[in-house]
């Protein structure tokens, strides 16, 4: 693998930061996040105790919660944090598969990678990319984070500091929840043709994917296993708090790895 120079890497990645705040279409969708949490924030998050503390909301939501796993979630405390937990643990995979659509193809398109490539190697524009959309998938995570805090402070200050300590475990737990959904994307920004196939490609891969392993594994039980190739598998035991370690951070990081390595091979490969 040629040799990464760190400096490099990381003016890469601040270049996606600097696209995304500093540019009109950056700024747009920027714009379309914010209006989007604000609602989430006025309503399910802002409500969140006065959902659940009542008698009938309170047996129903243990009724359903317990139904889905989710019932470990009703003795926080932080009742805003649990109701963001939710909502940013599913919402933040599908957001940023739009997001990072667009890492390479575009530079593709307009033939400015090949200029990019005489100031520094196909593997430092590639996971610079990679570590520019994470950057800005946690600036926005720790953003609504502090959103959500406020609120919640605002409610009660005195959750303030046991709020402070779940918030970062929260945001750790998420951007490794979201690195497989942007490597992903990395791999397939390599051979797309533009960052709306990429994002067809994307949804195919999710859902003619899962229809395919479906139908194998009821033909063969042991191909269920085939599962563990799509970013998100585990979620659901994310979401209830019922994951442990290995899955909650080993199958992230690997599904990451591996869709890393094999849009390096291709990229490596590849004409300009």
């Amino acid at each position: 693998m040629t040799q990464i120079h760190p400096q490099r890497l990381f003016k890469i990645a601040q270049f996606e930061l600097v696209r995304l705040f500093m540019t009109k279409r950056g700024l747009l969708a920027v714009a379309a996040f914010t209006i989007c949490w604000l609602l989430v924030l006025r309503y399910p998050i802002g409500q969140a105790v006065s959902i659940i503390s009542s008698d009938e909301m309170a047996e129903l939501a243990q009724q359903v919660f317990g139904a889905i796993g989710l019932s470990k979630l009703l003795d926080w405390p932080e009742a805003e944090l649990a109701m963001y937990w939710l909502i940013a643990l599913y919402s933040f995979p599908s957001f940023c598969l739009f997001l990072c659509s667009d890492q390479i193809v575009g530079d593709k398109q307009r033939g400015t990678l090949r200029f990019l490539t005489l100031r520094s190697t196909r593997n430092e524009i590639l996971f610079g990319r990679f570590l520019g959309q994470l950057l800005i998938l946690a600036a926005l995570m720790a953003v609504t984070l502090i959103a959500t805090l406020a609120v919640m402070v605002f409610r009660e200050s005195s959750l303030l500091m046991s709020g402070l300590s779940r918030s970062f475990i929260l945001l750790c737990y998420l951007m490794i929840a979201v690195m497989p959904f942007i490597a992903l994307m990395t791999l397939l920004n390599t051979f797309a043709r533009s960052a709306r196939l990429a994002l067809v490609l994307a949804i195919l891969f999710f859902a003619l994917g899962n229809i395919v392993v479906g139908i194998l594994s009821w033909q063969v039980p042991a191909l269920a296993a085939l599962d563990y190739v799509f970013p998100g598998v585990q979620l659901d035991q994310m979401a209830g708090q019922n994951s442990n370690l290995l899955n909650s951070v080993g199958i992230p990081l690997l599904q990451s790895a591996i869709f890393l390595a094999v849009a390096q091979r291709i990229f490596a490969r590849s004409s300009l």
